[in-house]
């Protein structure tokens, strides 16, 4: 198993994307902790990971609050021993704002999407120090490379920002052992639920991708599992993009 003897934490772990990389990580044979907001939802994941065999806990983390950070990492040491992957994957998107000038929008999509990973990183670096070792995969957005005329830039400032402080840390960190990379996904299903199927609003956007469609979350999962493994172990400070070839073009 490519994750074998491993304890990895993935935030917005109980639902989406998030969710698929917990159990995958699981069914590889990491120890996961499944840090949310939504209980009902995490206890479920939870419990699915333990049906299959995997071990899992779970968190409720605020990613934008710093003191939850704090408690949180140290939960997981003290439950696992140890902490080696962090996935900063807990974000909220930039669509469906009425107003693309809101201050309050700007605020709040920098808080959750940027300023959340600068938090984990922090908390969690000094663990995988102890580890001897790491690996870090933050989840950014096809969104952090290009302009987008109908969502707030907010959210293709944050997602910019997870590009590049991924780079920083990834050079600051390299020495101590820690790979940190990013993962840039395209169009998913969850960021698409007020479209049904037939849509031509959906149809559309599918058009936009050179590969005809959406993408599914475990194509991502997959991406994500990869730049955790060992098998990345020559990789840090890159740039994976899950697309279908949208920033292709």
């Amino acid at each position: 198993m490519r994750l074998e003897g491993k304890v990895a934490l993935i935030t917005g772990a109980a639902h989406g994307m998030g969710a698929e990389e917990a159990r995958l990580f699981a069914r590889e044979g990491a120890k996961v902790a499944i840090a949310d907001i939504r209980e009902d939802d995490a206890r479920k994941v939870e419990a699915e990971i333990a049906e299959a065999g995997g071990e899992a806990m779970v968190l409720m983390l605020n990613v934008a609050q710093e003191d939850q950070w704090v408690s949180s990492v140290a939960e997981v040491v003290a439950r696992f021993g140890k902490l080696d992957i962090l996935v900063n994957n807990a974000g909220i998107s930039g669509s469906g704002e009425t107003d693309i000038t809101s201050t309050d929008s700007w605020d709040r999509l920098m808080d959750i999407n940027a300023k959340s990973v600068f938090l984990g990183m922090k908390h969690s670096i000094p663990e995988m120090e102890k580890a001897g070792g790491g690996a870090i995969v933050n989840i950014s957005s096809i969104s952090g490379f290009v302009g987008q005329e109908t969502i707030h830039p907010g959210y293709n400032a944050s997602k910019g920002a997870v590009r590049l402080v991924t780079k920083a840390a990834a050079v600051q960190h390299a020495k101590s052992g820690i790979r940190v990379n990013s993962v840039h996904p395209g169009m998913l299903p969850p960021m698409l639920t007020s479209f049904q199927r037939g849509d031509p609003n959906r149809e559309a956007m599918n058009a936009m991708v050179p590969m005809g469609r959406e993408g599914k979350p475990i194509e991502v999962a997959n991406a994500v599992l990869f730049l955790a493994s060992d098998e990345a172990s020559y990789i840090t400070g890159t740039e994976l993009l899950v697309d279908g070839g949208f920033t292709a073009k």
